[in-house]
């Protein structure tokens, strides 16, 4: 036959409406010991995870502080010429310069030949400026090839001019022979 689940909870429910006299006391203390236990544990993950934390925060600053070690910046030399560049530039140079003084040291100054003079090393000069021009450009934007073949055409074209020049002086001093010898005949 079938019976009353509802009658079966009533009675039930009705007979054990007394709790024992230790109850409140058990389940305080069952109750603080599952709280403890639940804190402990999270307690416990947020110690790892700070540790973590930091321990990655350490080895990455010093990951990056190895790697990236501190420049000081590199104290250069002013170029005032080729010959501050390197060996082999100082030797190209003193040559140029070298046979430069020594044409210019033979040249013979006359009357005739003062006003070729004067304009040779007007341009003589406008071609030295521009030398020291090209060598404060190599101050500025650094050692460059094309600067530095710049610096090595301006020393060649000095020379070249001077050859020039003494090419016109001899020919002037050819003519100013021939013009003194019909002059005499």
């Amino acid at each position: 036959m079938p019976k009353d689940l509802r009658e079966i909870v009533k009675k039930e429910m009705a007979g054990s409406n007394k709790l024992s006299v230790n109850h409140r006391s058990k389940f305080e203390a069952k109750l603080k010991t599952e709280m403890h236990a639940k804190k402990n544990r999270s307690f416990h993950l947020l110690k790892y995870a700070a540790t973590f934390l930091v321990l990655v925060g350490l080895g990455t600053t010093m990951f990056y502080f190895s790697n990236n070690e501190i420049k000081t910046p590199v104290k250069t030399n002013k170029i005032e010429s080729l010959g501050s560049i390197s060996p082999e530039l100082k030797k190209i140079e003193n040559y140029y310069l070298a046979t430069i003084n020594t044409e210019i040291s033979d040249l013979e100054v006359t009357k005739e030949n003062k006003e070729l003079l004067d304009s040779y090393f007007e341009k003589l000069g406008e071609l030295s400026a521009d030398y020291k021009e090209l060598t404060n450009e190599l101050n500025v934007e650094g050692l460059s090839e094309n600067t530095i073949n710049a610096l090595i055409d301006n020393l060649q074209l000095r020379l070249k001019l001077l050859y020039q020049l003494k090419e016109q002086l001899n020919e002037l001093k050819k003519l100013n022979l021939e013009k003194n010898e019909s002059i005499q005949l």
